[in-house]
């Protein structure tokens, strides 16, 4: 009974997809198509009824999608239906949870609140940084499976809105400045009479979950009512904008911190696109239309698509102040596009580093009636000066791909900077009642945009030589360990969002 039913089903399957290629294919391509389809539908007959252990058949039918596309791109990916509701919410940045960033703490088996989003019920029920949850719908976080600790509290914090979540918090305090953290660990080397003791109180929360959506639009530190404040420098009036990546309201929200800065007198501007990995094309057209009042933004072409230009409208162009670009080697797909369209059109330098390399597009194609997707690269874009952004396999440093600072505007950071930078950035990005810590980490790339922006509305911008003391050129090995790390080892903030 099972040995016809499998069979009816892969000769089903195997007309389907015949039938499908045949629409494209004539001749002997189609004869071909169906030689090699044959060769799957053998495979998998044997593999099913054969194979010494009992296999999922969904299992081995995903396995053979994800083996076609590892001979793609590294940008072509299956989204299985256990992955599309994250992804989804990745690109729309509104899920269901309680609002708040945290991370694991290994040692004590604990998940620490990093920073709660301002206005979220988690901030509401007075959850605040530093606090530790210990346990989630009466599960301890530390008999969580080890290694899947932050996706078991996403399973049981995430959810749909006006459903309520328990979780129990360890509030620490002490009547010393600093944090607990800081104190505990300063206090070990401390003489016994002179040990500080952190106080601590449990709490148990029962959270109603709303509605949480993620800022992809930052500035340099929080308010006291939680809001963003854009304005890096009150006196030169600079403003700083932060995007983590592009999704469908990274226009919106850049817009209105962009009026926002207007209104507080504005006079430059520092966009900082580093780490950003991109996102939606359309973000990125849109945004840098924000920028630049007539021409070219981007081009696209591919192998069965029609070529498309995006052209740049003057209706709504912040255009009247200087501005630099932030971008490092982590800056990648829609981060170029804008970085490259405002370099090209002179609106913009751009400071840091040489981009990722990322000039193809990605088309998300429902699989499964919408349960599944394919994100299949169909095209590539190209600069307005039609030069080449895409980084090629055995692509060489002398190449042309990416984006480039301007002149003298080259600033890199080594892995230890890069370090720094992710524990300095989460500190400051904590929400507080008061003033960012003090650090002594010099963030010289965002120094170097700065000196751009502030001799631009002086009047006495000059395109400088690159000069070995202005630039903390890294070594060839620093860089090539640092390229080794994952990208996500970087990314700030580093925690996971609830």
């Amino acid at each position: 009974m099972r040995n016809s039913a499998t069979t009816a089903w892969l000769i089903c399957l195997c007309v389907s997809l015949t039938v499908i290629w045949g629409k494209a294919t004539h001749g002997d391509e189609q004869d071909d198509t169906y030689e090699l389809m044959r060769l799957f539908v053998d495979t998998f007959e044997e593999i099913d009824e054969n194979y010494v252990k009992d296999i999922d058949r969904r299992d081995l039918i995903e396995a053979a999608v994800q083996g076609m596309l590892a001979k793609l791109d590294p940008y072509s990916n299956y989204i299985s239906p256990e992955d599309l509701s994250a992804f989804e919410q990745d690109v729309q940045q509104e899920f269901g949870g309680i609002g708040i960033q945290v991370h694991f703490d290994q040692d004590h088996r604990e998940i620490v609140v990093m920073t709660p989003l301002p206005g979220t019920p988690a901030y509401k029920a007075g959850v605040r940084a530093g606090d530790r949850i210990i346990s989630i719908e009466g599960q301890t976080v530390a008999e969580f499976e080890v290694g899947k600790e932050l996706a078991t509290a996403v399973k049981l914090l995430k959810g749909p809105a006006g459903k309520k979540v328990t979780i129990t918090v360890r509030h620490e305090t002490t009547d010393d400045d600093g944090t607990a953290e800081e104190i505990a660990e300063n206090s070990e080397e401390l003489p016994e009479d002179q040990k500080v003791e952190v106080k601590s109180t449990i709490e148990k929360l029962e959270i109603e979950r709303d509605v949480i959506k993620v800022a992809t639009v930052m500035g340099d530190r929080y308010n006291p009512d939680g809001t963003w404040n854009f304005m890096l420098d009150d006196a030169s009036k600079i403003g700083y904008i932060r995007l983590s990546h592009f999704s469908r309201n990274s226009t919106s929200e850049l817009l209105a911190a962009l009026k926002q800065l207007e209104k507080e007198g504005m006079k430059g501007l520092v966009l900082d696109l580093r780490w950003n990995p991109g996102g939606l094309l359309t973000s990125a057209t849109e945004i840098s239309d924000l920028f630049i009042e007539s021409g070219k933004i981007v081009s696209t072409k591919g192998r069965n698509t029609q070529e498309r230009t995006w052209r740049a409208k003057k209706r709504g162009t912040f255009s009247d102040f200087p501005m630099a670009i932030l971008i490092n080697r982590f800056s990648a797909s829609a981060s170029e596009i804008v970085s490259a369209c405002l370099q090209d059109h002179d609106r913009a330098i751009i400071v840091g580093e040489r981009s990722w390399g990322k000039g193809s597009v990605q088309n998300v194609i429902e699989l499964e009636d919408g349960n599944s997707a394919l994100k299949l690269t169909t095209a590539s874009y190209h600069r307005p000066s039609g030069k080449n952004i895409h980084r090629f396999p055995k692509a060489k440093p002398e190449d042309e791909w990416g984006v480039m600072p301007d002149e003298g505007e080259k600033v890199e950071f080594t892995t230890k900077q890069m370090i720094e930078y992710r524990k300095f950035r989460s500190e400051r990005d904590v929400l507080s009642n008061e003033a960012p810590p003090e650090s002594e980490f010099v963030d010289t790339q965002l120094d170097k945009a700065l000196e751009y922006v502030q001799s631009a509305m002086s009047g006495e911008v000059k395109k400088q030589e690159a000069k070995e003391e202005t630039e903390q050129v890294e070594p060839e090995e620093e860089s090539k360990k640092a390229a080794f790390i994952p990208r996500s080892f970087f990314v700030v903030p580093a925690q996971t969002v609830l």
